[in-house]
């Protein structure tokens, strides 16, 4: 199904992150021609040297804030296609640096549109953003492409901000071109060698590791969680269907099944009955800043423009996120347990799509 990539010269800004590192290993397994720009790997260990994929790809380390040197990769790159991921992604590390958080997510994002309007090559664009975009009411019901955005948090305000620029370059330099760009607002994702601070599942890999109980925060908030590779898919036919086309360009929301968005506490059951060994969680609120308790997304938009569907649902997403964790801690071959999963899942997508085709 990725037979489009074969061959294609891909940009990837933040290809060292988590989301980065999985995206960069589907590209490499579709054949594309990979070029990555980033910071060294956020934490350590990390996935992008556990994958093994830096001498598969064009790895070039530097910061997006460097728009000397981001233009320079960019155009020795020439790419068609060009995917942005670089960001402060941590809502609890925006309040402590929101000076840090705003220039990165902000600034890069003007960077990288830079790079882009003085391309000659480039075909088709995504911006990778966040749900938190949507200004939060903490309605029960999921947010669409057209509400109003005014993220709360510095995080969730700076990537408000990158979709408003991306909404300008739009409007300004790229409505007659043949260049199609989109940006994609996705929910929580989960999944294996996501070694962050502050995130729910890092934090049970960890306790589980330690033979710890797992410390949760603020256990009834709910968001939509989904296994990393759901969006990673979704983005790549984004990209794929405004290349071939410029009216499928857009905005997209990008997140599970309604029944898959459940609370923390939901997802550290989920986590504790996968993992067993006796493993549990405590309920140890640290008075910590602002987080939003309710978010959703409405995602008919992405299903109607090309049948897209998420697959695996938040159980399988669980599972896979425990099957690649003990592969890892059992100091097993990191790259055969992610190209498994990859092929997994896309056969899955292949399944289902013969099964609507044909119905």
């Amino acid at each position: 199904m990725l037979n489009f990539y074969k061959g294609k010269k891909v940009f990837v800004t933040g290809h060292t992150g988590f989301k980065g590192t999985w995206l960069c290993k589907m590209l490499i397994n579709a054949g594309a021609e990979v070029t990555g720009y980033a910071l060294q790997p956020p934490t350590e260990p990390n996935l992008f040297a556990l994958s093994g994929i830096e001498n598969q790809m064009n790895s070039i380390m530097g910061d997006i804030r460097d728009l000397i040197l981001l233009k320079q990769v960019f155009h020795e790159a020439q790419p068609e296609i060009a995917i942005h991921l670089a960001a402060q992604p941590i809502v609890r590390d925006s309040y402590s640096d929101p000076h840090y958080t705003y220039e990165t997510n902000v600034m890069g994002t003007v960077n990288f549109l830079e790079c882009v309007r003085e391309s000659k090559t480039i075909k088709s664009v995504l911006n990778v953003t966040t749900d938190k975009v949507y200004q939060n009411h903490e309605w029960e019901w999921g947010y669409r492409e057209t509400d109003n955005l005014n993220g709360f948090d510095p995080y969730s305000n700076s990537k408000s901000c990158s979709e408003m620029i991306t909404q300008c370059y739009k409007n300004s330099f790229f409505s007659n071109e043949d260049i199609s760009i989109s940006s994609a607002r996705a929910g929580n994702v989960i999944g294996g060698g996501d070694f962050a601070n502050e995130r729910i599942i890092p934090d049970c890999i960890r306790a589980a590791a330690n033979n710890e109980p797992i410390i949760v925060r603020n256990p009834s908030s709910i968001r939509p969680y989904q296994h990393v590779l759901e969006p990673l898919y979704a983005y790549l036919l984004i990209i794929e269907k405004q290349y071939q086309n410029k009216q499928d360009e857009g905005y997209y929301n990008v997140g599970p099944n309604e029944n898959d968005c459940v609370s923390t506490e939901t997802l550290t059951d989920l986590f504790c009955k996968v993992w067993g060994e006796g493993l549990r969680w405590v309920n140890q609120s640290d008075g910590g800043p602002h987080e939003a308790h309710f978010l959703k997304l409405d995602c008919s938009k992405i299903k109607r423009t090309f049948g897209w569907e998420p697959r695996w649902n938040i159980e399988k997403a669980i599972e896979k996120t425990v099957e690649w964790t003990r592969v890892y801690l059992n100091r097993g071959h990191i790259a055969h347990v992610m190209d498994a999963q990859i092929l997994e899942f896309m056969e899955n997508h292949e399944r289902e799509r013969s099964k609507i085709t044909v119905g």
